[in-house]
Formats: C-alpha cells, structure tokens, sequence
C-alpha cells in the first residue's frame, strides 16, 4: 500500500499541464523546493533539461526513462516516457512546453499517464538553475497543481515536497559522483543521508 501511495503522488514529480492550453483559471496549490549542486549551471542545466529523456539517471522514483517523440534533446516539443514501477503500468509522458535557454528556465507538461490524481488543465511545473558565481549553482522545482478530486490536495503537496526534495538529491549525487539513482534499487537510500535536504521555498 506504501508504495502504491508513492506511485500515485510522485507520478507529476517532473510536473504538469495538459497540451499547451492549460488556464490555471482555479485555485492551485505550490510547492517549490531548491537545492544547491557543487557544480556549474550548464552541467546541471544539461543533466535536468538537455539530457530530458534520460531523468531515470537521477529519480529515484523513475525505473526508467526514454524520449517518445519530437527532438533528442531537451528542447520545445521533445517528448519522453517515465515508468514508475518495473512491470511499466504506471507511467506518464511529457512534453517540453516552453523553456527559456539564457535564463536557464523550462516549463514541463504531462500529456498522457497512467492514474494522474491531477487536473491536468490546472496544473503545471518549472525546472530553474541559478548559477551561484562560486562554482556551485542551484536547482529548482515549483510545480503548482490541482488535484483531481481536489480534496486530495492536501495530501499531495506534503507527498509532493518529499518526493521533489528527493529528486533534488539525487540529483546532486548523479552529477558530483557520476553514479546512477534509479528507481528500483537502493541507491537512494543508501546515499540520502550523506547530503543536505532540501530546502522548502515558502509559497503563496
């Protein structure tokens, strides 16, 4: 049951709205968490956008990852699967939506998946890199959403700041150590406590 609740929370991780109409007419709830990654911003830059169809390098809550359509690259219009378990019956696809390159910006979309407790047409997500001007930079995810029904919103987003920060870390380790954090191996655990958590940006 445990990780069947993951799985249906952590499904948006990487976030969402449906097609490029999305409104975010109605309310919505935030979470935005940050982490800084002893690295330059085009590295992490590369590892969280460029490298788009390869996010099960880093998620430890993706068992794998592939582009589906579009460019091979981290690009408006490319396109990727994430599996969340092993059999691949809970998935999502995606799609670059906008993404700024200079300002280190982009915007995520769901398109299509497998149980989505999301309204898709209200709810989106942001991946930010900030170069620090000391080597090191930060990593950002604010994904604001809807739920569908809404009342599970309140147990989303606490789901949804422990399994973006978890991202986040795994992010970190993939790119100072070059070792994979996959979902399906213990990796993650294995790694957590050996980094800072990350950090909950306080939202509207």
């Amino acid at each position: 049951m445990k990780n069947k609740s993951i799985v249906f929370i952590v499904i948006a991780i990487m976030a969402t709205t449906f097609s490029f109409a999305q409104s975010m007419e109605k309310s919505f709830r935030t979470v935005h968490v940050e982490l800084i990654i002893n690295a330059p911003a085009e590295r992490v830059w590369e590892a969280m956008v460029l490298d788009y169809g390869e996010i099960s390098n880093f998620s430890p809550y993706i068992y794998t990852s592939e582009y589906t359509n579009g460019s091979l690259k981290g690009e408006v219009g490319a396109e990727r699967k994430c599996n969340f378990n092993e059999k691949g019956t809970q998935w999502s696809k995606e799609r670059i939506a906008a993404i700024d390159t200079k300002n280190m910006v982009m915007r995520n979309v769901v398109i299509d998946g497998a149980k989505l407790p999301l309204n898709f047409d209200n709810s989106q997500a942001f991946y930010r890199v900030k170069d620090n001007g000391d080597g090191t930079s930060t990593a950002s995810y604010e994904f604001q959403f809807r739920t569908k029904p809404a009342f599970l919103g309140f147990i989303a987003k606490g789901w949804f700041k422990k399994q973006m920060s978890g991202t986040l870390v795994g992010l970190k380790h993939y790119i100072e150590t070059g070792e994979r954090v996959t979902g399906g191996t213990d990796t993650y655990k294995e790694i957590k406590g050996n980094y800072p958590k990350a950090t909950i940006v306080k939202t509207n």
